[in-house]
């Protein structure tokens, strides 16, 4: 979206109201609008703070107005009590009353203090989460950096039956040394898909750490245990938090629209020792199904042990895809899969899937 786009927006919608800000919000939500250039991610960002701050005004109105109900329903009580007590001249204690009501404006007034506190730290954790992605991408894109590493070699403890280790690139050298759990780099351009993708053989390590190791509830993007970028796995899939901030794979369910698609058709994805262009293939949703439950299973899809079996995993796939981008794959072809929560239902989840076609 350029500038004159979003200049049109702000006339369209009035930003000092809520209501407008809130309607905004919600064509935003929808991936209508492609905001993948700073000053989109910017003004995307501004409306989403503006919408969280009408949602607080919102339910800090109607808790007043709660509240003035309470009283104005209370006043009639005692009127009506009043009356009875003038009929029948018994006396009618409303302490008990009164102190449950105060009970309750206490308990909506720090349920409120509580939601604008969950507010405050959600903003601040994207924010160093956002800083963090950025920093490490200057450093692994740092030339000086590079070259301080060109033909050092770096141990990637890994055993290779007699072969020579493989050699980790240059631009990973650096980060490799400061975390051994990284095993390559996502990218989409135009997007704020630039991540570091991690690997260890505890998949839920990494759901709610970043790449220092340090907890946060943003996680890092991280490849299944099960996947092997040297042998290679015919399938390597990542998964990451749909992060509302847009952080990790806050974007990835653009992907929903066709026209999104059209325009971020290819997926960079190195591994540490080697580089990878992927184009998308197939969209869909899925699930997290029982152990027992007859489905299938995207994310046990990693290798296929006949070319049957391949075959019919991308029939699966073929049909559950949102839309059809004319790309199919064959056995024998790598493929990459992108995996994060939606909000559908329970353990639902959006999924893409690409098709390896070069290096870069």
């Amino acid at each position: 979206m350029d500038e004159k786009e979003i200049e049109k927006l702000r006339k369209k919608y009035d930003l000092s109201k809520d209501e407008d800000i809130l309607a905004l919000y919600a064509r935003l939500q929808t991936g209508e609008f492609d905001l993948t250039s700073a000053l989109g991610r910017a003004f995307d960002d501004e409306i989403y703070e503006k919408a969280m701050a009408a949602k607080q005004r919102r339910l800090k109105e109607s808790i007043e107005q709660a509240g003035r109900e309470r009283g104005k329903n209370k006043k009639n009580r005692r009127t009506r009590k009043t009356d009875t007590i003038k009929k029948s001249n018994v006396i009618v204690m409303t302490k008990g009353e009164l102190r449950v009501r105060r009970i309750l404006i206490a308990t909506l007034f720090l349920i409120m203090v509580g939601c604008l506190g969950y507010f405050a730290v959600y903003v601040m954790d994207a924010g160093r989460s956002a800083a963090l992605r950025e920093s490490i991408a200057r450093k692994k894109d740092n030339k000086d950096i590079q070259a301080m590493f060109a033909g050092k070699k770096v141990d990637s403890g890994v055993s290779t039956e007699g072969k020579p280790n493989p050699t980790i690139l240059d631009e990973y050298k650096s980060l490799y040394s400061q975390n051994k759990n990284l095993i390559g780099w996502l990218s989409i351009a135009d997007t704020n898909i630039d991540n570091p993708v991690m690997q260890t053989e505890d998949n839920t390590y990494y759901l709610n750490h970043d790449i220092n190791q340090k907890e946060d509830k943003n996680g890092t993007l991280f490849l299944d245990s099960a996947c092997d970028v040297l042998k290679p796995s015919m399938n390597l899939i990542i998964y990451g938090h749909n992060m509302r901030s847009g952080n990790m794979f806050g974007s990835l369910s653009k992907y929903k629209s066709e026209d999104y698609y059209k325009n971020h058709s290819e997926i960079l994805f190195d591994s540490i020792y080697e580089k990878g262009t992927y184009e998308v293939m197939y969209v869909f949703n899925s699930k997290i199904y029982a152990k027992d439950e007859i489905a299938f299973k995207y994310y046990q899809f990693i290798d296929a042990s006949s070319e049957e079996e391949f075959n019919s995993n991308m029939r699966e796939m073929e049909e559950m895809s949102l839309y059809d981008t004319g790309v199919r794959a064959r056995y024998g072809d790598r493929l990459l899969t992108l995996s994060t929560c939606d909000y559908l239902e329970d353990d639902s989840r959006f999924v893409v899937v690409a098709k390896r076609i070069g290096t870069q």
